[in-house]
């Protein structure tokens, strides 16, 4: 009888933990929801397909604007060799007329790029600084660049690829931090006309992806639905990635790693077929790569699940619109049109995240949402600008992890789902 007593007990118990999860009982049957993302991703697809066929992309050739930009483009080994030999050719010639050694160095300041609202992404003027050899204050940077230069050379004509950080270790006392070696190499590929992964410099493996896709990878064929929850690490070089396949209906970019376990292990990607992947934090160079190759040839709609603080809305701004570091190249590192799934601000009163899970943002925080208020990538969608205004005024801000006060599993339960019924994106 007593046996029988505890069994009662613990019974309702485990219902209440299950039943009483905030808005499960609004979620619809998974069929209701998956038929709700088919026709998403069906009008996604379509939208792409007619929009590509009736006119060509646009590009910067296409508008008229009041001043030259600077773009890149991949260039083969042999191309990026016959550059550098006539940049060279250029220095000996003005070093042996008198003029001294010295490259003009495109200006990568903020005050040299430009939104552009009708690519919705950030481009680079054309206008350029001169970095002499003969100058206290640029010498040994002029060093550094002749040097990443010359390792550059090497690499095309040995055709192997490098890490930034087997380029470092090349010249440890003139390069004295990897910061250094990496903001000229980026100087470099903008003087060469190509973009960095043309010059065989890779950064290491950081980014992952889990779910319904299959590729090759140099030849060998993954599929990601049998990668465990650790997922397949994003290959470095892009050109080793090929033969996209995949029965998804959506791309879930994912800001954290904590979030992007959870998912994985959870296989939410075979409740709602989709495409899980994560830069674990700041985009890396090959995420963003590989995000634009599956947005391209799969066609799929991106959603992203990010924090709700300013940094989150700045790391979906990199995946969309491109960085101000890397402005040169982003015709090829953007993704267009990915859609601002959550966590929004107004999803903490909306979900009733509790007091003690939110936190308060600092003054720099506050500093930073006002300064993303001002940017015209920010501008241009009302709805992000309704949510970071709430954001600065509450100043409040909650990670993704704030979901699991309700339960660990909340964020593939509940929270995910029912932003998936309820198409609430942005």
């Amino acid at each position: 009888m007593a046996d029988n007593k505890k069994r009662r007990r613990t019974n309702p118990t485990a219902d209440d933990g299950d039943n009483h999860l905030p808005f499960k009982n609004k979620l619809k049957p998974d069929s209701a929801i998956l038929d709700i993302l088919k026709d998403f991703s069906t009008h996604t697809s379509s939208s792409s397909s007619s929009s590509s066929s009736a006119t060509k992309t646009l590009t910067l050739q296409d508008l008229t604007l009041p001043f030259t930009c600077r773009e890149v483009s991949d260039l083969s080994l042999s191309s990026v060799q016959h550059n550098i030999e006539s940049l060279v050719l250029s220095i000996a010639h003005s070093i042996l007329s008198g003029d001294g050694f010295s490259f003009d160095v495109p200006s990568r300041s903020a005050a040299n790029q430009f939104y552009v609202p009708e690519l919705d992404r950030i481009v680079l003027k054309d206008k350029t600084s001169v970095r002499p050899f003969a100058n206290i204050s640029t010498v040994r940077k002029t060093a550094i660049t002749a040097r990443i230069m010359q390792l550059i050379h090497q690499l095309c004509l040995k055709g192997i690829h490098v890490t930034k950080r087997d380029l470092f270790y090349t010249d440890v006392k003139l390069f004295q931090d990897q910061l250094q070696s990496d903001a000229v190499l980026d100087d470099v590929s903008c003087m060469l006309g190509c973009t960095r992964s043309s010059l065989n410099v890779v950064a290491a493996e950081k980014g992952v992806v889990v779910g319904r896709l299959i590729f090759s990878d140099n030849g060998d064929m993954i599929d990601c639905t049998k990668m465990g929850m650790g997922g397949k690490a994003i290959p470095p070089n892009i050109d080793r990635v090929g033969d996209m396949q995949s029965d998804a209906l959506f791309i879930l970019l994912v800001e954290k790693d904590a979030a992007y376990m959870r998912l994985a292990e959870d296989r939410f990607y075979n409740r709602f077929p989709c495409i899980i992947v994560t830069a674990k934090g700041q985009p890396d160079v090959a995420t963003r790569l590989f995000l634009r190759k599956m947005k391209t040839e799969l066609k799929l709609p991106v959603l992203a699940l990010v924090d709700s603080d300013p940094y989150g809305l700045k790391i979906l701004s990199v995946y969309g619109c491109g960085s101000k570091n890397m402005s040169y190249d982003s015709a090829n590192l953007t993704t267009p049109d990915i859609k601002w799934l959550g966590v929004r601000p107004s999803d903490l009163d909306k979900y009733k995240i509790p007091e003690q899970c939110r936190l308060p943002m600092t003054e720099q925080d506050i500093k930073t949402g006002k300064d993303l208020l001002e940017e015209d990538f920010v501008k241009k969608n009302p709805g992000w600008v309704e949510e970071l205004t709430l954001m600065v005024k509450t100043k409040q801000k909650a990670e993704i992890q704030a979901l699991s006060t309700f339960g660990f599993q909340y964020l593939s339960e509940v929270y995910l789902p029912l932003k998936l019924q309820q198409k609430d994106w942005l």
